[in-house]
């Protein structure tokens, strides 16, 4: 059963998620600060397959434990979940490493489907998923989430990864932002979806710090991103 470590302050929310993940097959953890979240992570005997991460907490925020999750290796894929119609809190999310979020309310039946679109997302021990990519200075571990330049690590998350992999696998042509939403986060391009944008954004920048990468991540209006052949940047 996938462990999926909660960590919210809301009673209510968190009584009806235990109940209803467990009816679909999920064994759920509650943690309702971000302190006890970050303590209930140290313990590697018990490392949960997703953590779900709420914004708005006590003693730490969503924000806060997410900068600390991060500075663990390896560390689980996060979904955070943000206030509804607060646009930078979703970005900020995304742009300090969340792989994906959600707003409240929401349908608990929409937080399964994400859940289990980010489990089909990790990395599976086959000869596919095991499969290593070389490309100019780039050296890429499909089976690890693990990306180089020149021997520095890139240090993605999950979804950033996915979408340097998928750049990858298409280097020199564009590819939409919608064929990269469905690669990168398994689901459908929504209206006013910003995600992939913020994503490749930080793909961007984390390969920004490599010197001499001999390609380049160019936004093509209106069509979509493209990574440029090496060489040709």
């Amino acid at each position: 059963m996938p462990r999926i470590l909660l960590i919210d302050d809301d009673v209510v929310l968190t009584e009806m998620l235990v109940d209803f993940l467990g009816q679909e097959g999920f064994t759920v953890d509650v943690r309702r600060d971000g302190v006890t979240g970050l303590e209930a992570l140290s313990d590697r005997g018990a490392w949960p397959d997703l953590v779900v991460l709420d914004v708005m907490m006590p003693q730490l925020d969503g924000f806060e434990v997410l900068a600390k999750l991060h500075g663990m290796s390896p560390f689980p894929p996060v979904l955070m979940l943000t206030a509804r119609g607060d646009e930078a809190d979703r970005i900020a999310g995304l742009e300090q490493g969340a792989d994906d979020y959600l707003a409240k309310p929401f349908n608990p039946r929409e937080l399964v489907a994400r859940l289990r679109i980010m489990l089909r997302r990790r990395p599976q021990h086959t000869s596919e998923r095991g499969e290593v990519m070389t490309i100019g200075s780039l050296h890429m571990d499909c089976a690890r989430l693990a990306a180089q330049i020149h021997g520095v690590g890139l240090s993605l998350t999950a979804a950033e990864f996915r979408v340097l992999d998928c750049l990858v696998r298409h280097v020199g042509r564009v590819v939409s932002r919608s064929d990269l939403t469905e690669y990168a986060l398994g689901r459908k391009l929504e209206l006013y979806d910003r995600s992939v944008d913020t994503h490749v954004s930080n793909v961007r920048r984390k390969i920004g710090r490599c010197a001499d990468f001999d390609m380049e991540i160019r936004g093509v209006r209106g069509a979509g991103y493209q990574l440029t052949p090496p060489n040709a940047a």
